[in-house]
């Protein structure tokens, strides 16, 4: 599975292109480098998954019980908002219109490594989202963690 981290402010161009960062690009596996997929965030925001790492996922919302409605109404909504679209030459990809519009993006994004994804934001939803205190960050890892520092 790809590791994807750091933090990037990026421009898109005139159609809607992202040059994606070299060192996220040099993180997605060889054999799926030219293609990647963009999902609708649960945020306002767009997810990048490598292909193979989608397919798992994509395998795990499949096998859901499609006769519990819950499940059929996270299915079509989970897959709807997604696009596979392929790098160029430049390591651009295209961004379809409708998911900058979910994400309120123009032409300026920040692009973060979230571990299993790269998430591509608007700054301002962004900023909206990080934690500035460190109290704060720390008492969220204890939440997370335990006091033992397990997972």
């Amino acid at each position: 599975m790809p590791l994807f981290t750091g933090e990037y402010k990026c421009k898109l161009d005139a159609k809607g292109r992202l040059v994606l960062p070299a060192k996220l690009k040099a993180s997605l596996p060889a054999e799926a480098a030219q293609s990647v997929i963009l999902m609708r965030g649960f945020e306002p925001c767009i997810y990048l998954y490598s292909l193979p790492y989608w397919h798992a996922i994509a395998q795990r919302v499949v096998a859901l019980n499609e006769f519990v409605e819950e499940y059929r109404n996270f299915q079509r909504n989970f897959f709807r908002g997604h696009s596979e679209v392929e790098l160029d030459a430049a390591g651009r990809l295209l961004i379809p219109r409708i998911m900058l519009i979910h994400a309120n993006i123009d032409k300026i994004v920040v692009v973060v490594g979230a571990g299993n994804r790269v998430e591509i934001w608007s700054p301002e939803s962004y900023e909206s989202t990080l934690i500035y205190q460190s109290q704060k960050f720390s008492q969220m890892a204890e939440r997370i963690f335990g006091k033992e520092g397990s997972a």
